[in-house]
């Protein structure tokens, strides 16, 4: 399908369809996405090059993994939220430049896709506790969203989170409402920002209760099935093992339930599991109303969306002051959590 045969489509002017993909203000909202998903659902994708030359613009949207989050790359969540910010950015005729680099190359990448003109904004992935890329960022004056935080410079830029720390917060609170004083937290690496929140909602759980966490029942690693089952399995060995599981993913849960078979034991009765589920779409929670695990759940595919459409906004609007987007993780209940045993 061309410009003109969608326009026809929608009973439209060509220019006005144009004028909707490319994002002029003229044009409504409600037009701007009724051309979008027109746009989505025949498979018509405006060509980029003659886009730019159009508009001035790239109409590309820059991702730069650091190397110290290469795991970044092979992990579900990534690809899902790249997946999400994909569609968006593609209803609006923006392709993805992705790049891998080192510590010392961050700022030779940041300003060469600004000083060539191949991006019109960066979404800043994977970020670190105290992360520099936020001032390089901000000194090169490029829109750019976050997803996630960088803990002490919350106010200072744009950024898509959940809150992290809430939800482990009220996982913790579900296990010791059920009798759990034994409760092991299996963590992302926590120089990861999102890593380093969800132990302090864990610890603060813990406080609230007058408890405080035992060290050997707390690790932290790259989110992986065989960490999930090696650190589980280490910790079921110890003569005082955990009687319950947080697990910072879906992948690490699986993990740690393998290890409780390992051992003769039953998930949800003499072992409990909680996870945060991050909605992936090929790798669920078991069925939408029969969940294996129970969860803090928040889709990370919809988080691509959101900053997909926050960066376009800022793009249209480059002078726009800092926003943020906060989503709240809701709490499921599975079979994988039960009351402590000998309760």
């Amino acid at each position: 399908m061309n410009l003109k045969d969608l326009a026809a489509s929608l009973g439209l002017s060509q220019t006005t369809v144009s004028r909707a993909l490319n994002g002029y203000p003229e044009v409504s909202e409600a037009t701007r996405k009724r051309v979008a998903e027109a746009a989505l659902r025949h498979g018509y994708r405006p060509d980029s090059r003659a886009r730019s030359l159009a508009t001035g613009k790239a109409m590309a949207v820059g991702l730069v993994l650091p190397m110290t989050a290469r795991q970044e790359i092979v992990n579900p969540i990534f690809a899902d939220f790249v997946a999400g910010a994909a569609e968006t950015l593609a209803s609006r005729g923006y392709d993805i430049v992705m790049s891998l680099a080192g510590e010392e190359e961050q700022t030779q990448i940041y300003r060469s896709m600004l000083s060539k003109g191949r991006v019109d904004g960066m979404i800043m992935q994977a970020p670190l506790t105290g992360d520099r890329r936020i001032g390089l960022l901000k000194q090169l004056g490029m829109p750019f969203v976050v997803h996630g935080r960088v803990s002490d410079h919350d106010d200072e830029y744009c950024w898509m989170d959940i809150d992290n720390r809430h939800a482990f917060h009220t996982a913790t609170d579900h296990l010791l409402d059920l009798g759990h004083r034994r409760i092991a937290l299996l963590n992302g690496i926590e120089a990861m920002d999102f890593a380093h929140r969800r132990r302090d909602g864990f610890l603060e759980a813990l406080a609230e209760r007058g408890l405080t966490a035992d060290t050997a029942l707390m690790a932290s690693e790259a989110m992986t099935e065989h960490y999930g089952h090696r650190e589980a399995a280490r910790m079921l060995r110890l003569p005082d093992p955990p009687t319950a599981f947080l697990t910072s993913s879906l992948l690490v849960a699986m993990g740690a339930q393998r290890a409780i078979a390992s051992r003769g034991l039953r998930m949800g009765l003499d072992v409990s599991v909680v996870t945060h589920d991050d909605g992936l779409s090929y790798l669920p929670n078991g069925e939408p109303d029969a969940p294996i695990f129970t969860a803090t759940r928040s889709p990370v595919h919809d988080a691509g969306h959101i900053c997909a459409e926050m960066l376009l906004r800022l793009i249209d609007a480059p002078q726009t002051a800092p926003f943020h987007t906060k989503l709240e993780a809701c709490l499921v209940l599975g079979p994988s959590s039960g009351p402590a045993p000998n309760l």
